[in-house]
Formats: structure tokens, C-alpha cells, sequence
């Protein structure tokens, strides 16, 4: 069985991509700079697709019925974690056969086996996950340049091909992401949990806090500025992905706070000593990550 997108250049592919908010509107910005031969998007929203349409940042919308999913090559969903599984099984007899399906979900669980079970044979699904995003959310604020210079995770697992995971890894540099990494759906929700849930959860908190009023602002440099960049988050995509890697945000909690028990230890004891090697600990660590 033929698979188009391993066969034919990039801009000869045609591509749909599911959720036209933040990073699938920013997909369908960067495919278009990279000039492929048809993008279509689908929404929930009609309004949203429509806009797009009109914005020329797609060159179809796919209908409810999703029929014209046929069309794509290869499909991108951008869609809430729970959502996936649930498009793909309706959506089975819309597939193109020998087409790749990816996704952009910051949580994977078992999501990646159960839609490899469901899709036809000969297509594929390959799951990844672009480190990529910026304040706020939406189509409003998609943007082309949000994958310049960032990672791109691969998450395959045995019934992955070679050329699939090939073709996904030079899909990400041409989107413009300085690397790809390939981990297990289990070290990928490890990972997150501490590198993306927790410092939007110690973004959250220090905006919530008791201590905030009507002052604060006047009071603000970059410490608290770059603290908190990512307070301002979409309460329904992020509820769910905090639940969808409930055991791992908990543990990274939990790690987090006796961390904060180590300062107030040291605090308390007036211990400068105990202080400094805290800080010390985290400088080289730090400069290791950049």
C-alpha cells in the first residue's frame, strides 16, 4: 500500500488539520509558508473555520460528516486529549488509506494504543507533541513562529514504522524546530508533569495568591513577570490535561513542596549557609538547560 507522504515532497501534500485554536491555527500558518499543496481545517466552532477560510489560512473546511478528510495526506489533530479518540472513531471511513495521523496533546496515557487499534490498515497514527505555545489562547493567537527554535516530542511505539517516525522528525525542522526527541508515552507524561503542568500550576498559585492586590502591579520586575507569563491559560484544555496526568502532576506537586519546605526550614533557622547551597544547587542546573 502507497503512503503519500513518504513519496512525495512536502509541498505536493495535502494536509487537514483538527482544532483551529492556538497551535492548530499556528500549523495551518506554518503550512502555508511552506507553501503544501492544500490545507483544510475543522473546528466545532463553524464560525472559527470560516474565519480561517476567509483569513486564506486554509484552503477547505471539512464538514461535520468529514468526508472530505479523504482528501488529506497526512491529518493533524490539535484537539483536547478526550477528543481524539473520539473523532477518530468517527471519522474511520473518512480516512485516506495510507495516510498519517499525528496529534499535538499534551498527555498521552493509552490514547496512542487505542487509536492504533481502531484506524484502518495501511494508515497510520504517530503520536508528538510540539513544545511550543505562547500566553494566552485561541486562534487570535496563532502564530507560524511559535515551533522557530523549539523541541518537537516523538512518542511512537512498536507498531510505529521507520518512515513514519523519519518523515515526522524532518516535518518538525521544516516547521522550523531546532530538534525532535523520541521517549515512551509513559517518560513523555513524567516529563510534562514537571517541565510544563507544574510551572503552569506555580503560575496559577502565585497569581492566586492571598498576597495579590491592587498594588501588586506597581511592584512588578522580571522575576515575577517571567513567574507568571503562563497565568493566563485556557481553563478547559488545561483542567483536562492536569486530570488526563493526574498521578504525575501530584508526584511533581509533591517534589515541588518539599523543595519550598527546604527554604522555609532555612528560613526559619536563619541558616544563610543552608540558603546558599540551595541556590548554588540550581545555577549549574540551570545554565545546563540553555
Amino acid at each position: 500500500m502507497t503512503k503519500p507522504y513518504l513519496e512525495k515532497p512536502l509541498q505536493e501534500l495535502t494536509f487537514a488539520i483538527v482544532g483551529l485554536g492556538l497551535i492548530g491555527g499556528s500549523y495551518a500558518k506554518a503550512l502555508r509558508n511552506l507553501k503544501v499543496r492544500r490545507i483544510l481545517g475543522m473546528d466545532i466552532s463553524h464560525g472559527i473555520a470560516h474565519a480561517c477560510l476567509t483569513a486564506n489560512m486554509i484552503d477547505g473546511i471539512v464538514e461535520e460528516d468529514g468526508r472530505a478528510l479523504k482528501e488529506a495526506d497526512v491529518v493533524i489533530c490539535s484537539v483536547y486529549p478526550e477528543a481524539i479518540v473520539d473523532f477518530v472513531r468517527k471519522n474511520l471511513g473518512n480516512f485516506a488509506e495510507g495516510m498519517l495521523l499525528t496529534d499535538a496533546t499534551g498527555v498521552k496515557g493509552t490514547m496512542p494504543y487505542e487509536i492504533q487499534e481502531m484506524l484502518p490498515e495501511g494508515c497510520e497514527f504517530l503520536s508528538g507533541h510540539p513544545m511550543a505555545g505562547r500566553q494566552g489562547s485561541g486562534l487570535g493567537m496563532s502564530d507560524a513562529g511559535i515551533f522557530k527554535n523549539s523541541n518537537y516530542i516523538i512518542v511512537p511505539t512498536e507498531k510505529n514504522t521507520e518512515g513514519a517516525v523519519s518523515w515526522l522528525d524532518h516535518f518538525a525542522r521544516e516547521l522550523g524546530c531546532a530538534r525532535s526527541v523520541k521517549v515512551s508515552m509513559e517518560d513523555h507524561d513524567k516529563i510534562i508533569a514537571y517541565t510544563s503542568d507544574l510551572p503552569h500550576i506555580t503560575a496559577v498559585a502565585l497569581v492566586n495568591s492571598a498576597s495579590y492586590n491592587e498594588n501588586t502591579r506597581f511592584f512588578i520586575a522580571g522575576g515575577f513577570r517571567d513567574a507568571t507569563r503562563v497565568a493566563d491559560i485556557n481553563p478547559d484544555l488545561w483542567s483536562d490535561l492536569f486530570l488526563s496526568n493526574r498521578e504525575n502532576v501530584i508526584a511533581e506537586i509533591e517534589n515541588y513542596q518539599k523543595q519550598l519546605e527546604r527554604w522555609k526550614k532555612a528560613m526559619v533557622e536563619k541558616d544563610r549557609e543552608a540558603l546558599k547551597d540551595i541556590m548554588r544547587e540550581a545555577g549549574p542546573r540551570r545554565r545546563t538547560l540553555y
